[in-house]
């Protein structure tokens, strides 16, 4: 590997952490302005979106730049491929942001309404899947990110039960219908961030053991 490749590969991994950065804080931040109906707060996070669009670009031409010139193999070549992967589930997880926050916009302009399930515990899970999927690619840790895929069982058994509930809040308060479907909107888009954490998570697999854990839910067992 020639001195060059190495200081684009660090270069693109710091790229790629400041993306994983904007991406892990407007999430955060877009979840808390739900709970806490913070209009404001909400409206910043759809505006911060522009700056995660760019730096996924940034992201994505910097990983086919090392491709076409360096042409890479083996640990290098997965990992640029990886970032490529993984950028696309970071993009998409900032967009979900943007969904969430643009409900809690919604939802500020609503009477309160008595959350009718454990809204917090989902949240706290998705959003922990997300941040231990980037911990495992900063660390290359395949146990936390075999892990983060045995998680998304349980954000998708939470996004049921919530559904449920809300059918039956539905039913006993039609007054709130609004509020309550905007607040199933954001049990489903939490559920989708905890798909691309896992998409992440796999990843990673692919990035340290160099074998694609999609449709394998033995990967790891003996």
């Amino acid at each position: 590997m020639t001195m060059h490749l190495i200081h684009e590969l660090e270069q693109l991994k710091r790229e790629t952490f400041s993306l994983v950065a904007l991406v892990e804080e407007n999430l955060s931040l877009a979840v808390k302005s739900v709970q806490t109906r913070d209009e404001q707060e909400a409206r910043a996070v759809v505006g911060r979106d522009v700056a995660i669009d760019a730096a996924e670009v940034a992201v994505e031409e910097e990983c086919l730049k090392l491709l076409a010139l360096h042409q890479p193999v083996a640990i290098d070549l997965r990992f640029i491929v990886a970032v490529l992967k993984l950028t696309n589930d970071l993009e998409r997880i900032g967009d979900l942001a943007v969904n969430i926050a643009e409900r809690a916009i919604v939802l500020c302009s609503l009477p309160e309404v008595p959350v009718p399930f454990d809204f917090s515990t989902m949240a706290i899970k998705a959003t922990l899947m997300l941040k231990q999927s980037l911990d495992a690619l900063v660390s290359s840790d395949v146990d936390v990110a075999m892990a983060v895929r045995a998680a998304d069982d349980e954000v998708d058994e939470l996004n049921r039960e919530i559904y449920h509930h809300v059918k039956e809040a539905i039913r006993a308060h039609p007054d709130h219908l609004e509020a309550l479907i905007q607040l199933l909107s954001v049990s489903r888009h939490l559920e989708r961030v905890a798909d691309h954490a896992t998409n992440i998570a796999e990843d990673v697999i692919y990035l340290v053991e160099g074998r694609i854990a999609r449709h394998a839910p033995d990967i790891g067992t003996s």
